[in-house]
This record gives structure tokens, C-alpha cells and sequence, in this order.
């Protein structure tokens, strides 16, 4: 028996008023998730426990099973690992945004969705000008970078407001701040190294950039977690666009397979993913499979994009998986789980801590839903989950 998980960032939603109090996943056009329903138990999971931020590395260790009072380390470390950045012991890791800003009022943490050659182009003046041995820019994925600390005299324990979630906010009330003495440099040098990135940015408006300042975010130093082969004795693979998912996967042990053209938004490889998800399980037993589109769009508070990426999933990244498996008559030999790995209500374009619902399709069982949606996992035989539960469910499936 092979296993596949495809994580749809962001897709759980609440009622919205515009679509007859539906959700976006309710009003999805998805005949491909409904026809896996009919075959699927469905439940909920908890992802975003209290006392962790509602960050999608928490989320994703989640839905992976991992426990995060000793696997969570922050977003930056995670990241600096999948962008190949050579993170010592004791450096300090920043997921670094390039955020859009106007009146002192932050309007985007994408800045644009800022194009990854523009965003290097950008990386590498911030480390000419702003850099040296102890400050260390390095580009990842569009408006996802990353910034390095390295010093004693350098601490995690920072205080910090999620770019995504901040929306409408006065910058100079959120920036950071020290959550103990001995981070007092550090929130020292992360203001300075953002007030001074806005003459840096500002250059390359004739370029078309967006960008008008950097933001430093969820700081950690380099982790140690469990393999995934240890954890649950199963060769795995992970396809992502993000660096957040990647450096989980490369920390787990998984291997992370590239697919071309991935964005993370609405023009990313969906066909790709698809077809690299499928063939990837000649080789390994679990299947990973990520999509950051919906999330992207959800944060941006657009509708109609979200609806729209989530009928891509369902028709371009799903309906070609399934067509392989059915021309290799392999798909009774599959578990099929889907998820998101947290809301993002449009009307808040922000993460929240509601549970989210989840389908495993088996085939021969079945909760008897023609559809899969907020509701029906709500209702479905599952229940609501929390730690490795989701995974040992889905395991135990075959």
C-alpha cells in the first residue's frame, strides 16, 4: 500500500456572506475531491494548538505528527536549511519578508508577489550594504528570504508580528521587541537593519519592485528532528514550492523532489506536482505533496482567486494524479488523505486555530459523504484529532 497527502495551504474558510453563506470549499467547483469523498472517512485536526504561533512550520509538524515541544525551533532555521544556507550551531535565523509599506502602514506581505530574480537582485544589495561577518542575507523564494545572526551576543527570544497577519498595522508599533534582556542587541540591530532596508528597496522601484522595507520574523537556531523513517518506518518524499515545507522534509529526512516551474501562487506547475506526486511513489511509500497557492490567495483577502485555486487543485494538480493512477490501475492500492494545514479566512486574511478538516480515502471505507468540506468532516467518524493521530489513522488505513 502506497500513502498520499496533498496539503492545501490555507483552504479551510469560514461562511462567506457573498457566496450564500457558503465556503469557498463548499463552492468550489471539485468533482474530482468529491468523487475520493464518497470513498473517504473524514474528521477534523488540530493543528494550531495554544501557546505556539499560528505558523504554517507549527501547522505542518502537525499534520506530520510531529510533537512541538521538542520539534519546534522557528520559521527561519526551517527555511535557512531548505535554501541551502550552511547554518552553524549557534546562529540566529530570521525568515526575512520584503513587504510592501505606505504611510508608515504595512499593505502587503508579498510585496507584490515579488518576482525571485527581482527578490535576489535585492538580497544581494542588502548584504552589500547592510551586511558583514554577523549579518548574512540570503535569498530564498520571491518575498521569503532569509536573514542569519551569528554572534554570542545574539538571542532568539524576540518578540515579532507575522508579516501575513498584520495587515493595516502601523509598522513603528510592531517591530520587534526583546522578550528578555539579553535579546536587547538583537532587537537593536533587527531595527536598525529595517529602517535602513527602506533606502536599500527604494532603489529598485525603477526595476518595478513593490518592496519597500524588509521584515525579520520567527528567529530560531538549527534544530534536530526525528526522521520520518524512524517516526514511522515508511520511505517518504515531499513536493513543495515553499522553503518552509522543504527544509521540514530535508530536517525529517524525507527526500524533496523538484519539480519545475512551482511557484507558490496561482501560476505554479499544478500538472507538474501531479504527475512528479504520482511517479515519486515508485520509490517511496508516503507522499507529501504541498500547495501554497491557496493560502497566497486567501491572505490577499481575494475571493475569487481562492476559489479558483482550489478548483486548480482539484482539476490540474489532483485530476492528473488520479488519471495516472487510474491508467496504472494502482489506485485501489492507494491511501489519499487531503487537508489544509490551517484556515485562512478571507475576512481576515490571518491564520487561525479552528481545526481543520481532513478526508482519507481508502476505497473500502467509507463515511458515506458525496462531498468533502468544513461540514462533513465536522461530522465524519474520525472526530477531532490532535498530535500523531491523523497519521496513525491514515497508516492504519490498508
Amino acid at each position: 500500500m502506497k500513502y498520499v497527502c496533498f496539503l492545501v495551504d490555507g483552504m479551510a474558510d469560514e461562511p462567506v456572506p457573498e457566496l450564500n453563506y457558503k465556503t469557498p470549499l463548499m463552492a468550489a467547483n471539485t468533482p474530482n475531491i468529491d468523487r475520493l469523498a464518497k470513498h473517504s472517512l473524514q474528521g477534523t485536526l488540530l493543528t494550531l494548538p495554544e501557546s505556539f504561533p499560528t505558523s504554517s512550520d507549527v501547522a505542518n509538524l502537525s499534520v506530520l505528527g510531529y510533537d512541538l515541544a521538542t520539534s519546534y525551533c522557528g520559521r527561519g532555521p526551517i527555511e535557512a536549511i531548505s535554501t541551502g544556507f550552511p547554518l552553524q550551531d549557534d546562529d540566529i535565523a530570521f525568515r526575512l519578508n520584503l513587504i510592501s509599506a505606505e504611510n508608515d502602514i504595512l499593505t502587503d506581505y508579498s510585496a507584490g508577489q515579488i518576482p525571485s530574480d527581482l527578490s535576489k537582485m535585492i538580497i544581494a544589495a542588502l548584504n552589500e550594504r547592510l551586511g558583514n561577518k554577523n549579518i548574512l542575507f540570503y535569498p530564498g523564494v520571491s518575498y521569503r528570504n532569509i536573514l542569519v545572526l551569528r554572534g554570542n551576543e545574539f538571542s532568539s527570544k524576540v518578540a515579532y508580528f507575522k508579516p501575513d497577519s498584520s495587515h493595516g498595522m502601523n509598522i513603528n508599533e510592531i517591530y520587534p521587541k526583546a522578550e528578555a534582556p539579553e535579546a536587547d542587541i538583537t532587537v537593536q540591530v533587527l531595527s536598525r537593519i529595517m529602517d535602513q532596508s527602506k533606502d536599500v528597496l527604494g532603489q529598485f522601484r525603477d526595476k518595478g519592485s513593490k518592496a519597500s522595507m524588509v521584515w525579520p520574523w520567527s528567529p530560531g537556531k538549527k534544530p534536530n528532528l526525528t526522521s520520518f523513517w524512524d517516526k514511522y518506518h515508511k520511505t517518504a518524499a515531499v513536493i513543495s514550492a515553499v522553503d518552509v515545507i522543504k527544509g521540514i522534509g530535508l530536517l525529517a529526512g524525507m527526500d524533496v523532489i523538484k519539480v519545475p516551474g512551482v511557484t507558490g501562487y496561482l501560476d505554479t506547475n499544478f500538472e507538474g506536482k501531479g504527475l512528479y506526486t504520482f511517479d515519486s511513489l515508485k520509490d517511496h511509500d508516503f507522499v507529501y505533496c504541498h500547495l501554497e497557492t491557496v493560502d497566497e490567495t486567501s491572505h490577499l483577502g481575494n475571493l475569487n482567486d481562492k476559489i479558483k485555486a482550489i478548483e486548480y487543485f482539484d482539476e490540474r494538480l489532483l485530476g492528473t494524479f488520479l488519471k495516472n493512477a487510474e491508467a496504472h490501475n494502482s489506485l485501489s492500492d492507494l491511501v489519499i488523505s487531503i487537508l489544509p494545514d490551517h484556515p485562512v479566512p478571507i475576512k481576515l486574511r490571518a491564520h487561525t486555530r479552528e481545526p481543520v478538516p481532513f478526508m482519507i480515502y481508502n476505497h473500502e471505507k467509507s463515511d458515506n459523504y458525496s462531498e468533502y468540506n468544513e461540514d462533513t468532516a465536522k461530522a465524519g467518524s474520525l472526530g477531532c484529532l490532535k498530535s500523531d493521530e491523523f497519521m496513525k489513522a491514515m497508516f492504519s488505513l490498508s
